[in-house]
């Protein structure tokens, strides 16, 4: 059996924990999904009816296992609030969620590693200083703070950018991959590509600045470390430009440890969205999330967590393969 088969049937036993855990809080939880379904003017005996139809008279284990069979099946079930399939309302919302989280990502290395790796070669300077202080004040800002302070700034007093959604209203963007600004390229509506891009702006600048300060202290920590190896005397020794130096020896060797943090942040900021996007009514699944555990949708945010976990499986098996690609002496 080879590495990667390994890691599936590994993976198997924790998304089987995950959703035996996450069920039982669910219902453990205070809060009754079918009064909230129903609303106040509803009678005990609908009450007691649409628990019936619905399955929630049953024990707890003969619930979970008719989940568990009908998911082996492909089936998820209808969401108790939306009254739509599980799936269905999951792959609606995912686009949103993938477009900020890379867009994301890409304001944190544009800011991050530039911004590390000169740290680093100036060691102990005062740019070195400054750039480790912004950092750490980056780290500890919360993300709901800074997207509220961006809202009040940004768009309440400066009116620069929109506060809320994905897209102006009435703009519309033919569908093809869902992703707003791949599809208004595509079909040449740069309109759309506008408004859907300054709809990103705040949200991505929140989560990624979060992310480029963890990400600066990581990449400085990583060439200072390699800037101390023998094998970069030796390079300069030879006569090589620091140029050179810096490019082919200590940033190439240094990006092990740059790839590993970004991709676990990647798998954290498509997870961690669901404050950011709550924040900014961003129609993502971190938002769906917060609405199914307000309104006690057991399947749906069971599906929503187990998707999560998934995610966090899929990028770290991604970030293995590019260890391989950066350096071919580690197999995969």
């Amino acid at each position: 059996m080879n590495t990667l088969s390994r890691r599936i049937l590994g993976a198997i036993p924790v998304l089987l924990g995950i959703s035996f855990l996450v069920f039982m809080l669910m219902h453990i939880a205070p809060g009754d999904p079918v009064s909230l379904l129903l609303g106040d003017d509803a009678t005990p005996a609908d009450i007691e009816q649409t628990r019936r139809e619905l399955g929630l008279d049953q024990p707890l284990l003969v619930q979970y296992w008719d989940f568990l069979s009908r998911a082996v099946r492909g089936d998820f079930g209808r969401s108790l609030k939306f009254n739509e399939p599980v799936m269905k309302l999951v792959f609606e919302r995912l686009p949103a969620t993938i477009e900020l989280a890379f867009i994301s990502l890409i304001v944190a290395i544009i800011i991050a590693v530039p911004l590390g790796v000169y740290s680093a070669i100036k060691h102990n300077s005062l740019f070195d200083h400054a750039g480790m202080s912004i950092a750490l004040i980056g780290v500890s800002l919360p993300n709901f703070w800074l997207g509220i302070m961006l809202i009040y700034f940004l768009g309440g007093q400066l009116n620069l950018l929109p506060v809320a959604g994905r897209i102006e209203y009435g703009i519309e963007v033919k569908p093809i991959t869902h992703l707003y600004l791949v599809d208004s390229l595509i079909t040449g509506n740069f309109t759309a590509f506008w408004s859907a891009l300054q709809h990103l702006l705040m949200p991505a600048f929140t989560l990624g600045t979060s992310l480029a300060a963890i990400v600066t202290r990581i990449s400085r920590s990583s060439v200072l470390e390699v800037m101390r190896q023998d094998f970069i005397t030796t390079a300069r020794a030879k006569g090589l430009s620091e140029k050179d130096v810096i490019w082919r020896h200590i940033l190439r060797n240094a990006m092990i440890t740059i790839v590993t943090i970004l991709g676990l942040q990647l798998g954290a900021l498509l997870n961690g969205s669901v404050i950011t996007e709550t924040v900014f009514s961003y129609p993502g699944i971190g938002e769906l999330l917060i609405q199914s555990i307000s309104a006690r949708d057991y399947k749906l945010t069971q599906v929503l967590i187990l998707f999560f976990a998934v995610i966090y499986f899929v990028v770290n098996l991604l970030t293995d393969f590019l260890y391989s690609w950066i350096d071919p002496r580690i197999k995969f």
